[in-house]
């Protein structure tokens, strides 16, 4: 598996171009705004504290600032219409949660990719999570990570990209049509969330900045595949590589304006943007993110964080029990010459196991809940 991932940051890092001088970033961290109606929304600052409060739709989510921290406590249901829940693709209802957001307000950019199941937190307080659950496995061994937006598998997104986990959890998969409505100022840039690094995340109206992935060459292999939800549906995975799957796409250094974590400098500042192409929502972070929100990421709320074993399973796409350099993501494949002490090409789950013992970075995996 070739791809990396990606997600929305501000840092004083010179990595934009030339061309996108006309954007600028503001930003002003000395108010508090109190935001209970749709017009206020379009005018407030939401760097500084904030309370968004929406009866009609019970929508609840404070954010104080508090010494180098930006803290945000919500209920996390959406400040926006959404699509009908249950639906055939989705049985989950959504309900409310009670969650505590903790983001650097001083973010740190380290330039090392980090992956994360839950990227970020929209202004509202529901969480952007780009990746699924969903997986097609074939008798010939093969398993392919099904994306959300995609025409093969019915995932039941609304109009957001969005749909409920079992939790009763609403969370993002793509750009959040309503939420970039909601907070448009008029700019081109749209402030609509923050990465759990504490960077900002935008979305760009006019499209301009073209994330660096690229769909592979070739066509898939696997044969008998199925697909295992309330039923067991045969799947086809044969033809060319055409996005329905993560392994889909591989990350292309400098073919976009974004970097693999969807991230760009401008005016000196760094931030994320969720883009119409893939990969939507970032699946990394470029700074520093506390060891609480790392395990909150792997975990998700459920289970343990998988072993080196359940690792390689999951980027082992053709089965050999080894990871390639192409196979291998984000971090990982960053340490890949490290990690693969006897330099045959391959990371064996020895070689992987001696890495994590020794403090090497290694991806946070784990299988997200629809």
């Amino acid at each position: 598996m070739k791809n990396k991932f990606s997600t929305i940051i501000l840092v004083a890092v010179l990595f934009g171009c030339n061309s996108h001088k006309n954007t600028s970033i503001h930003t002003h961290d000395e108010e508090y705004h109190s935001h209970d109606d749709e017009a206020s929304n379009k005018v407030s600052n939401y760097f500084a504290a904030y309370s968004l409060k929406d009866e009609s739709y019970d929508t609840k989510t404070e954010v104080t600032i508090s010494g180098n921290e930006r803290i945000m406590i919500t209920n996390s249901l959406p400040n926006h219409e959404t699509g009908a829940f249950p639906n055939q693709g989705n049985p989950n209802t959504i309900s409310a949660q009670n969650l505590t957001y903790t983001f650097p307000l001083n973010p740190k950019y380290t330039g090392n990719a980090q992956w994360m199941r839950e990227p970020g937190v929209a202004l509202n307080g529901v969480k952007f999570e780009p990746g699924t659950a969903e997986v097609v496995e074939c008798e010939t061994g093969e398993n392919y990570r099904v994306e959300a937006i995609q025409n093969v598998i019915d995932l039941g997104l609304d109009f957001n990209h969005a749909h409920v986990q079992p939790t009763g959890a609403y969370h993002y998969h793509g750009s959040p049509t309503s939420i970039i409505s909601k907070f448009d100022t008029g700019e081109d840039l749209v402030h609509i969330g923050f990465a759990h690094d504490g960077f900002p995340m935008y979305y760009s109206k006019s499209g301009k900045y073209k994330p660096s992935y690229k769909l592979l060459n070739g066509n898939r292999d696997g044969e008998d595949c199925t697909y295992t939800a309330r039923k067991t549906i045969d799947i086809s995975v044969g033809g060319h590589h055409d996005g329905t799957y993560g392994s889909d796409y591989e990350y292309v250094d400098s073919s976009g304006d974004l970097d693999e974590c969807n991230g760009i400098t401008i005016d000196g500042k760094y931030i994320y943007l969720v883009t119409e192409e893939f990969p939507y929502i970032s699946r990394c972070v470029m700074g520093e993110v506390s060891q609480q929100e790392q395990q909150g990421s792997a975990q998700g709320g459920r289970g343990e964080r998988p072993n080196t074993a359940e690792l390689i399973k999951q980027m082992d796409v053709n089965k050999d029990g080894k990871l390639s350099k192409t196979e291998a993501k984000g971090p990982l494949k960053q340490d890949f010459s490290k990690i693969d002490t006897n330099s045959d090409g391959f990371i064996s789950k020895e070689e992987l196991e001696k890495g994590a013992n020794g403090n090497s970075k290694r991806p946070q995996g784990g299988r997200a809940p629809r």
